[in-house]
């Protein structure tokens, strides 16, 4: 509405209105039109003073994108280039497993054990003892992999691994490199690679959500490692705990299906009715998509979570039933017939890698726990297809130092550790990167998280410094300006 400059600085001069937080809608309007009932009753200042300075222009927007046919954020969408992966399962192991006693063997290690590392040298300086791994590695598969004894299922998949031992990161704490590793920045709320994954790609399935988290963790940024931030909600991770297939908030046993359709369609018309009146609302928009969905997932989720619709072999093969590979086959047969169903990002977690004393026991707990699970992965994706266009990635937020904080212990390592991908594009059998002679350091095919991000997003054929967001006048992206493809892994 255009004013004239009497009833601007009137309406300026008036009682200040009560915050729509604290004041039901009829009493807002009601105090409103005694007021001023001059003006109309559901226009708040903001929406008052964007009118008078200069609202010609976001009227004009306004309009335009009024007129516009609506569009599904998370319908598929066209890559920057031929993708080779179309889905992702990130492995991930929280508290940084081990890369010395798993996938990267140090033989001078082993033989100078014992020996005391002096301070102010290039091992951090902490006055330890190098510390050999327990375990004997051997190589595997076509190329030779090395690779621990403690994965001995996981070793016969080795040509299909790409061991990537030149992994580094900015510091060695839990909160900061978890978080990192998840969103590419630890100092300001960012959009998780999962998200932007989302953003990027959309969606292959209606009634599921794109990017789906198993057994998340509440600590090290919690919820910002699997969030949006800045990017419409309808992008975050839909988090799942358990396999019961129940999530917060969605199903109501107390309600019959009929009456929350009604419930729904309620409070979506009220929704739609906002959005009429405000034109543009991109979190308003996100709500009534992210309602409708919701809806479609009670029905969707639990037949899906159901992994005893699959065949006792199957089950049996991911180590469904037995006590130390039960929880983590779920997580894993879950992964696979949600990448089957349509879902474009899937996590799971496993806890309990922070070893700063029980490496032996834990050690052996922690692999006894995954490698089954994972193997069997990997098999049944390839039986169905798979593997060639799903990218799988395991590694944890950091590694572990070549000496002991004791005799049975590591402590953190950011300077070098390993991480590894399979299918998706990515070349198997191979290793890219190294450490140092003692595995501290990466030295050779050096691996940052930015660079990690930027080649995940190749292998979905979508250019990392093209994938962004306008956000606060500037156009933000998940490496910020960081990032290297290592296009040397990429098949």
């Amino acid at each position: 509405p255009i004013l004239s400059r009497q009833c601007h600085e009137r309406f300026l001069s008036g009682p200040p209105l009560q915050r729509r937080i604290s004041l039901p809608r009829l009493t807002l309007n009601t105090h409103f039109m005694n007021t001023h009932t001059h003006f109309l009753p559901n226009l708040s200042r903001r929406d008052m003073l964007k009118g008078v300075s200069s609202g010609f222009g976001y009227l004009a927007l306004a309009g335009m994108c009024a007129e516009a046919a609506p569009v599904n954020p998370l319908a598929p969408k066209t890559t920057h280039f031929a993708p080779r992966a179309k889905r992702v399962i990130f492995l991930c192991m929280r508290g940084g497993p081990s890369h010395l006693d798993t996938f990267d063997y140090k033989p001078k290690l082993q033989a100078d054990a014992g020996q005391e590392i002096k301070q102010g040298n290039q091992y951090q300086g902490t006055g330890g003892k190098l510390l050999r791994s327990p375990w004997e590695f051997a190589q595997h598969g076509q190329n030779g992999l090395w690779i621990s004894e403690l994965l001995p299922n996981l070793a016969k998949h080795a040509d299909k691994l790409c061991l990537m031992n030149g992994m580094h990161t900015d510091l060695p704490s839990h909160p900061h490199s978890f978080v990192k590793m998840h969103t590419g920045n630890s100092q300001f709320v960012r959009p998780s690679l999962g998200a932007w994954t989302l953003y990027g790609l959309g969606t292959e399935s209606e009634n599921l959500p794109g990017f789906i988290v198993l057994n998340p963790s509440s600590g090290n940024g919690g919820a910002q490692n699997y969030g949006s931030a800045f990017l419409p909600a309808i992008y975050q991770a839909t988090p799942i705990s358990g396999s019961s297939g129940q999530i917060s908030n969605i199903a109501n046993r107390r309600m019959s299906r009929e009456r929350q359709r009604m419930q729904l369609d309620l409070i979506q018309g009220l929704n739609q009715g906002r959005l009429k009146q405000k034109q543009v609302d991109p979190n308003l928009e996100s709500v009534i998509d992210s309602f409708e969905l919701a809806f479609k997932m009670q029905t969707e989720v639990p037949q899906l979570m159901n992994v005893y619709k699959e065949s006792s072999s199957v089950r049996r093969a991911y180590g469904i039933g037995s006590r130390s590979t039960d929880s983590f086959g779920k997580q894993c047969l879950l992964a696979r017939r949600m990448a089957e169903a349509g879902v474009r990002f899937i996590e799971l977690n496993s806890g309990g890698w922070d070893h700063h004393r029980g490496l032996k026991s834990g050690m052996e707990r922690n692999c006894r726990s995954i490698d089954k699970p994972i193997a069997a992965l990997l098999a049944d994706l390839e039986k169905r297809d798979m593997l060639k266009d799903t990218l799988v990635m395991w590694g944890g937020e950091f590694g572990r130092t070549p000496h002991g904080e004791s005799d049975d212990g590591r402590d953190h390592n950011n300077r070098g550790y390993t991480m590894w991908m399979a299918g998706g594009g990515v070349k198997g059998g191979m290793r890219y990167g190294q450490t140092d002679e003692y595995g501290f350091a990466a030295i050779d095919g050096r691996m940052h998280i930015h660079d990690w991000h930027a080649t995940v997003l190749h292998l979905l054929g979508l250019n990392h410094k093209k994938l962004t967001f306008n956000y606060s006048g500037r156009d933000f992206r998940l490496t910020d300006v960081h990032g290297n493809v290592a296009k040397d892994i990429i098949a």
